[in-house]
């Protein structure tokens, strides 16, 4: 398992600088055998060192693309695959390790849903943007650019879920979610909020001019 202070999602890539000796050694395991590994947001601590509070829900990854540097440091870019729930948490010995177990079917996407995601998420970046905010979306970050090419509906629903505006803890949040359908609605009242929370502040803006 590798805690991290931020949340991966199934099709999302992370791109990792792993320099503790103990995750060089879990590295090493993962590539003698199916590259694979979890990952878990870190609720309370630091990444380095140990001793910090994890989350029990998170995304299952695997290793796509290894450097090995000279002094024993690893370069790697990872691709989330599926999520994943701690089921017990093992002694950090040599590396954290847990039992877990992996999400099956997450159910249907339903399109109208998907769309109505879609444009919540877009809504609330363009009332940010108005704010000053740097929108991923005006960027050029669209759906396939953020995750694998979406074939399919569920990986356009992980898609607009990293592109949303969020915070660490609301994407858990929508990680942990029961199936796509809870999931899609969480992310529209997610982001109906952060919405309503810049029109007020822009109507507070006007109000001071």
């Amino acid at each position: 398992m590798f805690p991290l202070e931020g949340v991966l999602l199934p099709g999302c890539l992370l791109p990792l600088h792993v320099f503790e000796e103990r995750y060089r050694v879990m590295t090493r395991e993962c590539l003698a055998s199916d590259r694979t590994f979890g990952v878990v947001l870190i609720e309370r601590g630091r990444e380095v060192g140990g001793g910090d509070l994890r989350l029990n829900v998170g995304t299952a990854a695997v290793i796509e693309e290894v450097a090995e540097l000279p002094d024993g440091r690893y370069a790697l870019v990872c691709r989330g695959t599926a999520r994943l729930e701690v089921v017990t948490w093992l002694p950090d010995d040599p590396f954290p390790l847990a039992e877990v177990e992996i999400a099956g079917d997450e159910g249907p996407v339903d399109r109208h849903e998907l769309a109505r995601a879609e444009a919540s998420v877009r809504r609330a970046w363009a009332l940010l943007s108005e704010l000053g905010a740097a929108s991923p979306l005006d960027a050029g970050l669209t759906v396939g650019a953020v995750t694998a090419e979406p074939a399919d509906a569920e990986a356009e629903a992980w898609s607009w879920c990293a592109l949303a505006p969020l915070t660490a803890l609301d994407l858990a949040r929508l990680l942990g979610a029961k199936g796509h359908v809870e999931r899609l609605e969480l992310l529209c009242e997610l982001t109906d909020a952060v919405a309503t929370d810049a029109r007020g502040l822009l109507a507070k803006g006007q109000d001071s001019v």
